[in-house]
């Protein structure tokens, strides 16, 4: 397994593993436990997501870059 995302909380480690899931590419959330011990100091570097096989490692990165420069969007069905 490789780190292929740190992020910044939780929740956008999440949105990215959903995202990477939603494109059959195996993955996991790390830091779930640390962002409690981390008391009053700022909780940074501790949210990452990990792929399984590194076969899918352009993919997961390419995604990623849509991502984060809002190349994703999302689209609705015609109506007529």
């Amino acid at each position: 397994m490789e780190i292929i995302f740190a992020g910044n909380t939780l929740l956008e480690a999440h949105i990215i593993s959903g995202l990477l899931t939603a494109n059959d590419i195996a993955n996991h959330v790390s830091g779930h436990y640390l962002q409690g011990a981390v008391g009053d100091l700022p909780a940074t570097d501790f949210a990452h997501v990990l792929i399984h096989d590194l076969a899918d490692k352009d993919l997961a990165l390419q995604l990623i870059e849509d991502y984060e420069t809002g190349r994703l969007a999302l689209t609705t069905p015609d109506s007529g």
